[in-house]
């Protein structure tokens, strides 16, 4: 770990056998865990909390002050999972007073260049490809994957298993097991390959396309359509997953692709 053309603050904690290259910077009030591997370059900030067995690749700034002009100079951290693998030039920012604190999943493989700013949360195996940009308050469920390019308004709620296609402007919440494209951003589908890649059996899979018809092909507003559902779909945890998702979105779902909601 002593590489001596890296900088090390003396206060920073970091576990033995964690490889640190050559021009890397590590400020104070920094705990990094065990066999993570940090690439050339690499600046992490004071408030960082990095978990065992990442990577994290040439370029990339992790925890820097967030990028909001309400910030004053208040304790926050960043926090970044087990086994997750930053890629080149990607930065994320700590959090502010409103949560304290940025978060990035376990097993989770953030691509190069993307930005994930203040107060995020990232859930676990999460995959954020090369170039996205997450606004403030941006929550990502586990399993999601947004395409390259897309860039998500502050506050939004990415579902868990849902998929976002790349160059996608998103300012609407994308509910769980979805897939979203088009502009403006539309439902366009379940995400079923994902769904069956992670174990989801075909009964399954139709049970969340039969919800879905129902709230985006019945031309139903969402009202309705959560009445229906709850009234005529069995309760499993797939059902009320969904249906919490509709009733807590603060900035509404993304439209079905008929346009009608």
């Amino acid at each position: 770990m002593n590489q001596p053309l890296a900088y090390i603050h003396p206060e920073a904690k970091i576990a033995r056998n964690v490889v640190i290259e050559p021009f890397t910077t590590i400020h104070k009030n920094v705990k990094i865990g065990a066999g993570t591997w940090i690439g050339s370059n690499v600046s992490i900030m004071e408030g960082a909390r990095i978990g065992e067995n990442c990577r994290i690749f040439p370029g990339a700034v992790i925890s820097a002050i967030p990028q909001d002009l309400k910030f004053d100079g208040e304790d926050s951290v960043t926090i970044i999972g087990d086994n997750t693998t930053i890629r080149e030039c990607v930065t994320i920012n700590r959090g502010t007073s409103a949560s304290g604190k940025t978060s990035v999943g376990n097993n989770c493989l953030i691509m190069a260049t993307a930005h994930i700013a203040h107060d995020c949360v990232v859930g676990n195996n999460a995959i954020i490809v090369n170039g996205v940009l997450l606004g403030g308050h941006v929550v990502v469920g586990d399993y999601a994957v947004l395409g390259g390019l897309a860039a998500i308004h502050q506050f939004i709620h990415i579902g868990e298993h849902a998929m976002v296609s790349g160059g996608s402007l998103v300012r609407k919440d994308v509910p769980p097991f979805t897939k979203a494209a088009k502009e403006p951003l539309s439902y366009v589908g379940i995400n079923s390959i994902g769904l069956r890649r992670r174990g989801f059996d075909a009964s399954k899979i139709k049970e969340i396309q039969d919800i879905y018809r129902i709230l985006y092909q019945k031309n139903y507003n969402n009202t309705q359509a959560v009445e229906k559902i709850e009234a005529e779909m069995e309760a499993t945890p797939e059902r009320d997953e969904i249906i919490l998702f509709i009733k807590n979105s603060q900035r509404g779902i993304m439209k079905g692709y008929s346009g009608n909601q």
